[in-house]
């Protein structure tokens, strides 16, 4: 049996494996040298957009959702994470900021090919990946191992508390926003009772946020 076909065999490891490769490989970013930073982020793009051609047939819920609450939960959310940025301490912000122009120039054309890059991942790679590792399969293994048998708009303390614990640790450098996030993102599916919303509304969150960090140079949000 191929990889590939370990992997859509098994319902808990087709939800996590896309996430924590996508983990794995922004965990090297910026350690294969300087440069490290932006092409590792294109390579992740792109092994994050085949994965999730690969097993979309077999996650279900990995579907997209146009709807006005989607919207308007990912501009809030947006809203929240550029609002608080200002009210709590910094932890986890030292060192070099993820911006290209830095290190290519402001006209570069190689810098800004990779802002789109981010701006285009962060919109349609990240949100399908996170969304499905975090709302679908963390939350409801918490509230069951054998978490296909919990609805997506089942509703407990314990797996919200510990699943938007775990995404506020993920993204700890803004982690009162991430918090807030979470919990907004997850009510989402919770009320809607799929996951097509939340992703809406992630990639709502990333795209204006993406288009902020650039017009005001916030690079801090990257």
């Amino acid at each position: 049996m191929t990889l590939l076909e370990k992997l859509r065999a098994s319902p808990l490891l087709v939800r996590s494996a896309p996430f924590l490769t996508f983990a794995a490989l922004t965990a090297l970013q910026g350690k294969l040298g300087d440069d490290s930073r932006y092409w590792l982020y294109l390579a992740k793009t792109v092994v994050g957009a085949w994965v999730i051609w690969t097993v979309r047939s077999c996650i279900s819920e990995m579907r997209w959702k146009f709807s006005w609450e989607g919207i308007v939960v990912g501009i809030a959310v947006f809203g929240i994470w550029v609002g608080l940025e200002d009210w709590y301490p910094k932890t986890g912000q030292s060192g070099k900021p993820w911006n290209p122009f830095l290190d290519y120039g402001a006209g570069s054309a190689l810098a800004w090919f990779y802002v789109v890059t981010r701006i285009v991942g962060s919109t349609l790679v990240v949100p399908p990946i996170e969304e499905v590792f975090y709302r679908s399969l963390v939350y409801r293994y918490v509230a069951d191992p054998d978490f296909q048998k919990v609805p997506l708009g089942h509703f407990a303390w314990k797996p919200l508390l510990v699943t938007s614990g775990i995404f506020a640790l993920a993204h700890f450098a803004q982690w009162p926003a991430a918090l807030l996030c979470a919990l907004a993102y997850q009510g989402l599916v919770v009320w809607k009772k799929r996951l097509g919303d939340a992703m809406l509304a992630h990639a709502t969150t990333n795209l204006l946020l993406g288009l902020w960090v650039v017009w005001k140079g916030a690079w801090q949000f990257w």
